[in-house]
């Protein structure tokens, strides 16, 4: 396949790589700093946003097998950062609910990486910030199309 792009495309895909996988080490590091793996940080993050899940429908939003999920699960709950509680409605039914204890590490965790950006951003400019900021909001937007 032999497609030409314009240096600015080539020049925003390579910075954009650089920048995620700068994201992703960075966040590694700072979960490890709370006994936490990515992927169980993703699933309290999923139950903080969607509510209480099955073990499948959290499987399905992790993109995870459904007993990786569980061993996931298992070890969420031994730490108290989530519950396992039978469905009101139908007592077959085991939800993932997400306890305090985990919604304070989320914010713990956010509050890691927004002070992380904050130290590099330290030196520039408030109207550079504001200018990034616009321009993450506008690329945001057309790739969410």
């Amino acid at each position: 396949m032999d497609v030409s792009f314009s240096e600015n495309v080539v020049d925003i895909e390579l910075r954009l790589r650089q920048i995620s996988s700068i994201v992703r080490r960075r966040g590694r590091i700072i979960l490890e700093n709370y006994g936490i793996t990515p992927p169980q940080f993703d699933a309290l993050v999923i139950l903080n946003r969607d509510g209480d899940l099955t073990i499948g429908d959290l499987s399905n939003r992790l993109f995870l097998a459904y007993s990786t999920t569980t061993d996931l699960v298992d070890r969420l709950e031994r730490a108290h950062f989530v519950a396992r509680q039978r469905d009101t409605g139908d007592r077959r039914v085991v939800r993932v609910q997400l306890l305090t204890y985990g919604a304070d590490l989320i914010e713990r965790v956010l509050d890691a990486r927004r002070a992380y950006l904050a130290s590099v951003l330290e030196t520039v400019s408030s109207e550079e910030k504001s200018r990034i900021s616009q321009v993450l909001e506008l690329l945001n937007a057309k790739m969410a199309d």
